[in-house]
C-alpha cells in the first residue's frame, strides 16, 4: 500500500514513513519490490495517480517489504492489493536501485496466473507493452534503468530511447 504523502522515491513502489519498513539485513536499507509482469509476451506498466509530483508518470507495480516479510511474499501481496491479481514471481532481475536514501528497489519477474489487472490502487491506468513499446509511457526516473534491465533480461534485447 502506497503512503501518498511522501515525496518520490517512497511514495514510489509503497515505502513511506509511518509504515514500519523492514531494512534489509545486508545493507540496512528498507526493500521495495515492483514486479515485471509478463503475459502473452507483454510488460504491465501502471500509470501513477498521487502523489501530485509523481502523477501521470508510469511504474512497474509494486510495494515495500513488511519487517519479517520475504521479498517475494510482498511482490505477490502488493500485487493482489493494487492490482486485484494472483501472480507467481520468478527471477529476480539482477540489480538494485536507489530511491531515495535508505530505500532500494528490487525487480523480480513475475508470471499471470489469475485475474485482469486493474487499477485499484495508486493507479488510474494500466497498460500491457510489447518490447518495442516500453519507450512510449513517461517511466518514472528511478524505474528507467530497473525497466531496461528487466527489458534486456526478459526480452533478450536492449531497448533504446530513455530506457537504454
Amino acid at each position: 500500500m502506497t503512503d501518498s504523502t511522501t515525496p518520490h522515491g517512497t511514495a514510489h513502489h509503497g515505502a513511506g514513513p509511518g509504515h514500519g519498513t523492514g531494512p534489509d539485513h545486508g545493507t540496512g536499507a528498507v526493500v521495495v519490490v515492483a514486479a515485471a509482469l509478463l503475459d502473452r509476451g507483454r510488460l504491465l506498466a501502471a500509470r501513477r495517480s498521487a502523489p501530485a509530483d509523481l502523477a501521470g508518470r508510469w511504474e512497474l507495480p509494486g510495494g515495500k517489504v513488511e519487517p519479517g516479510e520475504r521479498p517475494e511474499d510482498a511482490l505477490v501481496r502488493e500485487l493482489r492489493e493494487e492490482l486485484g491479481v494472483e501472480a507467481e514471481p520468478g527471477e529476480r532481475i539482477p540489480g538494485e536501485w536507489p530511491l531515495k536514501p535508505g530505500y532500494v528497489l528490487r525487480v523480480w519477474s513475475a508470471r499471470l496466473l489469475s485475474g485482469d489487472p486493474l487499477p485499484l490502487e495508486d493507479h488510474d491506468e494500466l497498460r500491457w507493452l510489447a518490447p518495442g513499446e516500453l519507450d512510449a509511457v513517461d517511466w518514472l526516473d528511478q524505474d528507467r534503468p530497473a525497466v531496461a534491465e528487466a527489458a534486456r533480461r526478459l526480452f533478450g534485447a536492449p531497448f533504446g530511447g530513455a530506457l537504454g
